[in-house]
C-alpha cells in the first residue's frame, strides 16, 4: 500500500498567471498573520453575512495555509506530509527515483538513517528529504564541474 491514503490524493488544475499572484500574495498575508498572533489560543474567520458560521483556526493552520498557497503560486508539484511519517525501503525509493537496492545500499552505508520495525526498515521523512536535497546538490556540483571542462576544453554545445 503506499504512503499517500489515495482517498486523500487531490489533483488540481493548473493556475493562471493571475491565480499563481493571488495565491503567492494571499500565503505572504496568511504567514504573517499567522506570525503576528503566534500566541493566540485561536484566530477568528468571520463573514459579513449571517448565512455562514464563524470558525476558529490555530493560528499554526494559517501558517500551512499560507505555505500551501506559496507552494501552488510556483506552478510545481509540492507534496504535503506529515511530520512524523516514515517510509518503507520501496516507498523511499519510489520518492527518491532510485532502485529499492540503491536504498538498501545507502541505510547499509550508514548515509541514510533508519529504525527497525521487527524487520523491516523505516525511513523517517525528515531525513529522506534531506538525503534528496543533498544528492540534488550533488548532482548540481557534477552538472557544475562538467560545464567547466567543457569551457577548459573550448567545447559549446
Amino acid at each position: 500500500m503506499s504512503t499517500i491514503d489515495t482517498a486523500r490524493d487531490v489533483l488540481l488544475e493548473p493556475l493562471s498567471r493571475e491565480e499563481k499572484e493571488m495565491a503567492r500574495a494571499a500565503g505572504s498575508f496568511l504567514i504573517s498573520a499567522s506570525l503576528d498572533h503566534s500566541r493566540a489560543a485561536a484566530i477568528v474567520l468571520k463573514t459579513d453575512d449571517d448565512e455562514h458560521p464563524t470558525i476558529s483556526l490555530p493560528p499554526a493552520s494559517l501558517k500551512l495555509i499560507g505555505r500551501l498557497l506559496g507552494a501552488l503560486s510556483t506552478g510545481r508539484p509540492f507534496t504535503v506530509l506529515p511530520q512524523k511519517q516514515e517510509f518503507t525501503t520501496v516507498e523511499a525509493a519510489n520518492f527518491l527515483n532510485v532502485s529499492r537496492p540503491f536504498v538498501s545500499k545507502e541505510i547499509a552505508a550508514g548515509r541514510l538513517p533508519h529504525r527497525m520495525v521487527g524487520t523491516h526498515r523505516r525511513i523517517p521523512a525528515e531525513a529522506l528529504i534531506a538525503y534528496k536535497e543533498k544528492m540534488r546538490a550533488t548532482q548540481a556540483d557534477a552538472l557544475n564541474h562538467l560545464a567547466d571542462f567543457d569551457n577548459e576544453l573550448g567545447l559549446d554545445y
